[in-house]
C-alpha cells in the first residue's frame, strides 16, 4: 500500500499538487534537461493562470473546459494545475492534430479556452474561426504575458485534475470521453486508489517517456504529482536518451509501451549495459498488446524492476498482471483491478465459457459510468447491463485471467472463417531476424479478404523465410499471403501501429512507407 507522508504535524496524508506547494515548496515537481518548476513555483503560475482563464471567459461554475495542446513540457501541466485551481474539466489534445481536427474537438468539447504550442498557432487561428466561443492562449506569445498580466486566483481547487479524454478511435471523429462522479471528494478518490494500487510514494521519480496528453504516461504523471513526486520530462522518445535520464535522474517508475520496449531492445547490449538502471523499480505498461517474446526479453534487461502490464482504455481501467503471474502465463493480461468485472460475450450478448473467445466488456468499480460527450448512439452501442466494450476480442481462463486475441475492427475473415491478426503477429516475433510486424487484411474478390504482413527486420529474412516460420507453428489459412518489408513501422505517438495507413497503401498497390 501507499504509505502517504506527514510532515510538519499534520495528522493526515498530504494529497495534490496544492497541499505540496504548501509543505514543500521547494522540492522539484517537474524536470526537463537543465530546467526545473518546484511545488512553490507550479502553484504560483497555476494560480495565475487560472485567473487569466477565468478573465477569458472561463465559468466558475465547474462547467469550464481548458484544453492543452502543448508538446511534453512545463506548458502541459501548469494549464492542468490551472484547470484544477479553476475547477475546470481538463481536455489534453493531441498536438500532432491539424486544424479541422482540432476544431471538430474545439467545438465538441464547448471548451472555452485553449492552450497552444506557438508552432500551432496557423493551426490554432484556423481552428478558432469554427469555434467562436473559444480563445487561445499560445505559448511564446500571450501566454506569459496572460500569466503576468492576470491576479492569482484564491484558493486550491479541485485535488486532481478533471479529465475529458477524445479517443482516437479506429474510425469516425475522435470520441470525447466524460466521466460521471465530476466531484472533487470522486476524483480525490481516484487517485487516492491508483496511488496505493501500485505503490506510488513521495520520493518517487517518474519518467514521462510518452505523449503527456495521451492517458497511460500522462495520467501516471498526475498520480506522481498527487503524492508528492517529481515527474522528468521527455520531450520526445529515444531509447537512449531515455535510459540516461533513467540513471541521471534516479527515475524509480514509467509507463511504457510495447513499442518504447523494441526500441530499447535495438540499443546494443554493449551501450545498455554502461547504463546504471538500479534505481527503476517498477515499469508500468499498456496502450497496445505486446508480443511475448518481447517482453520476456525486456523483462530480463529491466530486471531489477517490476514490470507490470495493465489493460484498460481512457474510458476505464480494466486488468493487471504481475511479472510473477505474466511468467506463470505468458500472454495474458491479467485479473480485474479491486471492483472491476469482466466479461466476455457471443454476439447475443451471452457469456461464453472459458477458453472461448467473445466481446470482452469491462464493468467499473462502484457503479461508475462515462459516456461519450454528445453522443448518445456511441454510448449506447459502448454499454450492455452495466458494462462497456471497447471492440477487443478475447477470452478468460479457468482462473479468470484474461487474454486478449485482437480488436473487432482488425479481425480478418478469409474465405468466411475468421483470423486473428495478433496470434500471427506474435509467431513472428519469435522469428530472430524480426522487430516488428504488423499483420492485416486486405480486399480480396475470391476470398473477401486476405492476410498482408509488413515487417521491420534485424538481419536479411526473405517472404519464404517468414511464411514457413508461420506455418510450422499455425494452421496454413493464417499465414500471410503477401510480406513487404519497411525499415520503420508507423506509428502514432501513443505507439500504436497505423494499420488503416498501411492497409490503404497496400490496397492500393503501394509499398507501405512511414
Amino acid at each position: 500500500m501507499c504509505q502517504y507522508p506527514e510532515v510538519d504535524g499534520n495528522t493526515g496524508p498530504l494529497e495534490g499538487m496544492a497541499a505540496f506547494a504548501r509543505a514543500t515548496p521547494d522540492k522539484a515537481a517537474l524536470v526537463l534537461g537543465s530546467e526545473a518548476r518546484t511545488y512553490g513555483e507550479l502553484a504560483a503560475r497555476a494560480a495565475r493562470l487560472a485567473g487569466a482563464l477565468r478573465a477569458r471567459g472561463l465559468p466558475a461554475d465547474g462547467t469550464g473546459v481548458v484544453a492543452a495542446m502543448v508538446p511534453n513540457g512545463f506548458e502541459f501541466f501548469e494549464t492542468a494545475a490551472a484547470a484544477c485551481r479553476a475547477e475546470a474539466r481538463f481536455l489534453p489534445v493531441n498536438w500532432h492534430l491539424k486544424a479541422d481536427e482540432l476544431a471538430w474537438i474545439l467545438e465538441d468539447s464547448g471548451a472555452q479556452v485553449l492552450v497552444a504550442d506557438g508552432s500551432l498557432r496557423n493551426y490554432v487561428d484556423i481552428a478558432l474561426a469554427r469555434a467562436p466561443g473559444c480563445s487561445a492562449l499560445v505559448a511564446g506569445d500571450s501566454y506569459e504575458d496572460a500569466i503576468d498580466a492576470a491576479d492569482p486566483l484564491d484558493g486550491d481547487g479541485w485535488l486532481s485534475p478533471s479529465f475529458i479524454f477524445y479517443t482516437s478511435g479506429t474510425t469516425g471523429r475522435p470520441k470525447g470521453v466524460v466521466h460521471g462522479g465530476l466531484t472533487p471528494d470522486a476524483m480525490g478518490t481516484a487517485q487516492r486508489g491508483l496511488a496505493a494500487l501500485w505503490g506510488f510514494r513521495r520520493d518517487d521519480v517518474y519518467l514521462l517517456a510518452g505523449p503527456a496528453y495521451h492517458a497511460g504516461p500522462g495520467g501516471y504523471a498526475f498520480t506522481t504529482l498527487f503524492t508528492g513526486g517529481t515527474v522528468a520530462i521527455l520531450r520526445s522518445w529515444d531509447a537512449r536518451a531515455a535510459l540516461g535520464e533513467i540513471e541521471r535522474r534516479r527515475v524509480s517508475t514509467t509507463f511504457l509501451t510495447p513499442a518504447h520496449f523494441i526500441r530499447i531492445l535495438e540499443v546494443p547490449e554493449a551501450d545498455r549495459s554502461g547504463i546504471d538502471l538500479s534505481s527503476l523499480r517498477l515499469v508500468i505498461h499498456g496502450g497496445a498488446p505486446c508480443p511475448v517474446t518481447v517482453k520476456q526479453r525486456i523483462m530480463d534487461v529491466l530486471a531489477g524492476a517490476e514490470i507490470w502490464e495493465l489493460y484498460g482504455a481512457s474510458e476505464g481501467g480494466a486488468t493487471r498482471v504481475s511479472p510473477e503471474e505474466w511468467r506463470a502465463r505468458p500472454g495474458t493480461v491479467g485479473r480485474p483491478w479491486p471492483g472491476v468485472e469482466i466479461r466476455v460475450l457471443d454476439a447475443a450478448g451471452r457469456p461464453v465459457p472459458a477458453g472461448e473467445e467473445g466481446v470482452i466488456f469491462i464493468k467499473p468499480a462502484g457503479g461508475a459510468t462515462f459516456h461519450y460527450h454528445r453522443d448518445e448512439a456511441k454510448t449506447a452501442q459502448a454499454w450492455r447491463d452495466g458494462a462497456f466494450t471497447v471492440g477487443d476480442v478475447g477470452r478468460l481462463d479457468d482462473d479468470g485471467y484474461l487474454y486478449i486475441t485482437d480488436r473487432v475492427s482488425d479481425m480478418v475473415i478469409r474465405d468466411g472463417v475468421n483470423v486473428y491478426p495478433r496470434e500471427i503477429e506474435d509467431v513472428l516475433h519469435q522469428h530472430p531476424a524480426v522487430v516488428d510486424c504488423a499483420v492485416f487484411g486486405v480486399d480480396d474478390a475470391r476470398r473477401g479478404e486476405v492476410l498482408a504482413a509488413v515487417v521491420e527486420t534485424r538481419q536479411h529474412a526473405t517472404a519464404e523465410d517468414l511464411a514457413q516460420h508461420v506455418r510450422a507453428r499455425l494452421a496454413d489459412f493464417k499465414c500471410p499471403e503477401q510480406f513487404m518489408f519497411v525499415d520503420e513501422l508507423p506509428r502514432d505517438p501513443n505507439g500504436k501501429v497505423l494499420k488503416r495507413l498501411l492497409r490503404e497503401n497496400v490496397q492500393k498497390g503501394l509499398q507501405p512507407q512511414q
